[in-house]
């Protein structure tokens, strides 16, 4: 059986947290945002944790 590898695309969008979470950073803000508010490009700009029904599919293209 080979060696499972690691989804590229998945490996430059995801980041483990020291608990085991998956971090995130948001979508829609790369450009365009001149017509967005100062609000929700405040909110773009910092990174979330995924939510727990998404994790498992995460974690299983970053092979952990």
């Amino acid at each position: 059986m080979p060696k499972m590898k690691t989804h590229t695309g998945a490996k430059k969008r995801f980041r483990l947290t020291g608990t085991g979470k998956v971090r995130h950073f948001h979508a829609n803000h790369s450009h365009l945002m001149r017509k967005k508010s100062s609000r929700r490009k405040l909110v773009l700009r910092h990174g979330a944790i995924l939510c727990d029904a998404d994790t498992p599919g995460v974690l299983r293209m970053l092979c952990k």
